[in-house]
């Protein structure tokens, strides 16, 4: 008799949990494969201490196949299962495709960032859910503190050292917490010439600092930011962002380089596609983690609606606790399915809450006592080096070298701007040049925001959030491979959708007026080709323009979209890394595989409410022998063309001078 196969599409909290206890509980008699895009199981609530400093990213990163070693691990995304098939399809790192078949599916895709229809924050705000996005936060941080210390005009200072921060949950509070530390840090050491110092904002709808917790633990809390001199202001949010600022509910402007947007998340739309019963995105499961009707088919984490059996009626809310407890109820139920022992309902205790402001200072409530000063702090790092599946011993070590060294601000440049955009779907990997988001076809797990108010709470969603988190279909006319959207806040089109106009707020998007030769570039999407790059030929390899006259080798390249060809440049040398330039770096997103054939497939859907309801529309050429009859996807406008240039900020300016990071 041939070994089960098991297949569990994530390894967060659920997910890692579900992998190891499987581990230990088949004794190697059945064929464990665990899918995620990235190699390490990310322990996201020390993150912010990754953003500020004080822990290397390595240590809140835990090695996937040194910790489950009898678990195949693949690298790739899910981007469609075939329910009746028992397959999952799925893209990998560097755009290969792969299937793998099933007899028990676990998914346990998690969570993304949670995106409202404010007019600008798709553009000017980062998210902060991998480490991309916090790698790219602390270098950003750390370089606006440098340029405002070098300013000598007050108003520039004071923009370049102002940092807003939206959502007073628990991830919220502890990046402001955690920055304002930082940041003081730096101005110690090289005070600012006009004499300000840097000011941290937190900002959410809610009535009070982290609603879900006791409300003892909330002053707490806003008691300490308040000491830091971070700008506490509850029951406001943010209208607009620009490229210069944000704009207030209560009708304040605040000048600032720097929005972080930590409102909530969104369960990972890789479930909406699945055409099974959803609640507010999420897929209703049994007590049992299984999902009616489908005895081979397990959900767990944040993509699943698990009854909460303390309080009948309700679901239990979308918390890493929650999840790393979903797992091992998960894994005993799918062996249960295979004939070995029994079922398990989830039931839960709450074992209370921890927050880390930083330094000695914590709010905390384990089993129910509320603490606070050093006491709650080492409750707090007591907690989180338990609850490690591994690097106790390194991250120990960064506390205490931490406690008794001054922290290095340094910008390492790793991470781009553009690299790490808010509506991304997978913000544990950053975007890579060239194509779309890594491992997902273009308009694949990218839909709006739900139509209806989502008041689940959240670890990184208050209370306060849901009430001003409704959204509507101007956040669904944001997304790529649908019509432009017209209905934007501001009355405009989003310019910066695939087929529309091009974008004018985006990173590399606006032309490049410091190109070599002096003039505009002019090769950005929907404009001309560039005729002053370098080598002073124009740039004509664009999908289905002219031939272009400066591809390396010598040769007519004859696989060129759309039949053209390209030719020799001037130099007649080949690029440094030996390779020919390739098209697909203009080519634009990849078609999204929803017209596949595979019986069951389908793209994920555009819209957070039922599957299908917004079908992708296509975004790139057919797939057949023949020359396509579509002029083909213009290159997406909020990616730039890839060089050794430094990524520019979440801020373009608009006064002729070049903005902070632009080469």
């Amino acid at each position: 008799m041939s070994r089960p196969r098991i297949v569990i599409v994530g390894a967060g909290f659920a997910g890692y949990r579900t992998a190891r206890t499987l581990s230990r509980l088949t004794r190697h008699q059945a064929d464990i494969t665990l899918l995620n895009p990235t190699d390490y199981f990310l322990y996201l609530p020390l993150l912010p201490q990754v953003a500020a400093g004080i822990l290397e990213p390595r240590r809140v990163s835990v090695s996937l196949s040194g910790t489950l070693p009898h678990v195949r691990l693949v690298l790739g995304e899910a981007d469609g299962i075939d329910l009746d098939g028992r397959t999952v399809h799925y893209t990998g790192p560097e755009g290969e495709e792969g299937t793998l078949p099933y007899d028990r599916l676990v998914l346990a895709a998690g969570s993304v960032n949670k995106l409202l229809p404010i007019p600008g924050v798709a553009e000017h705000a980062h998210g902060f859910r991998g480490l991309p996005e916090a790698l790219y936060l602390r270098d950003h941080v750390t370089r606006q503190v440098e340029l405002a210390a070098a300013a000598d005009d007050r108003a520039e200072c004071a923009a370049r050292c102002t940092f807003v921060v939206v959502g007073a949950g628990y991830t919220g509070t502890e990046v402001a917490a955690h920055g304002a530390m930082y940041t003081d840090a730096q101005v110690r050491k090289h005070p600012m010439r006009t004499g300000m110092r840097p000011r941290w904002m937190l900002l959410d709808v809610a009535p009070r600092v982290m609603p879900e917790m006791d409300e003892r633990l909330s002053r707490t809390a806003e008691r300490v930011l308040r000491q830091r001199g971070v700008d506490v202001r509850m029951g406001t949010s943010v209208k607009e962002a620009t490229h210069d600022g944000v704009v207030l509910t209560d009708g304040t402007s605040v000048d600032t380089r720097t929005l972080v947007w930590c409102v909530g998340v969104r369960p990972d739309p890789l479930v909406e596609s699945l055409g099974l019963p959803m609640e507010r995105g999420r897929l209703l499961v049994d007590p049992h983690l299984q999902v009616p009707g489908r005895p081979e088919l397990f959900a767990c984490g944040d993509v699943a609606a698990v009854p909460d059996l303390n309080q009948p009626g309700q679901y239990t809310p979308m918390t890493a606790q929650h999840a790393w407890r979903h797992g091992k109820v998960c894994a005993h139920n799918v062996v249960a399915s295979l004939g070995r022992g029994q079922r398990r309902a989830y039931r839960h205790r709450d074992l209370g809450f921890v927050v880390d402001l930083g330094g000695a200072k914590a709010a905390a409530n384990p089993l129910g006592v509320p603490m606070s000063g050093p006491a709650a702090g080492a409750v707090t790092r007591g907690y989180h080096l338990a609850a490690m599946p591994g690097n106790r011993v390194r991250v120990a070590a960064d506390w205490l070298l931490d406690a008794v060294l001054p922290r290095q601000a340094v910008q390492l440049g790793l991470v781009r701007s553009w690299s790490v955009p808010l509506e991304s779907s997978s913000p544990e990997v950053a975007r890579v040049p060239g194509r779309p988001e890594a491992g997902r076809p273009e308009g694949a797990g990218r839909p709006a925001t739900p139509t209806t108010p989502d008041r689940q709470r959240s670890d990184t969603e208050p209370a306060g959030e849901q009430a001003g988190g409704t959204t509507n279909d101007a956040a669904a006319k944001t997304q790529p491979d649908s019509e432009p959207a017209r209905s934007r806040p501001g009355g405009e089109p989003a310019g910066n959708q695939p087929g529309g106009e091009p974008a004018k707020a985006r990173p590399g998007s606006e032309p490049a007026k410091a190109q070599p030769g002096g003039q505009p570039a002019k090769n950005q999407p929907g404009g001309e080709p560039a005729k002053n790059q370098p080598g002073s030929e124009p740039a004509k390899a664009r999908p289905g323009s002219e031939p272009a006259k400066n591809q390396p080798d010598g040769e007519p390249v004859k696989n060129q979209p759309h039949g053209e060809r390209a030719k020799k440049g001037p130099s007649g040398s080949p690029r440094a890394s030996g390779k020919p330039r390739r098209a697909v770096e203009a080519a634009g997103p990849r078609p999204a595989r929803g017209g596949s054939g595979r019986p069951g497939k389908a793209p994920r859907a555009s819209g957070a409410g039922s599957a299908g309801k917004h079908p992708a529309a296509p975004s790139g050429p057919s797939r057949s022998a023949g020359p396509p009859t579509d002029p083909g996807p213009e290159p997406p406008a909020n990616q730039p063309p890839p060089g050794p240039d430094i990524a520019p900020g979440p801020v373009k300016r608009t006064d002729g001078r070049a903005a902070e990071g632009d080469s």
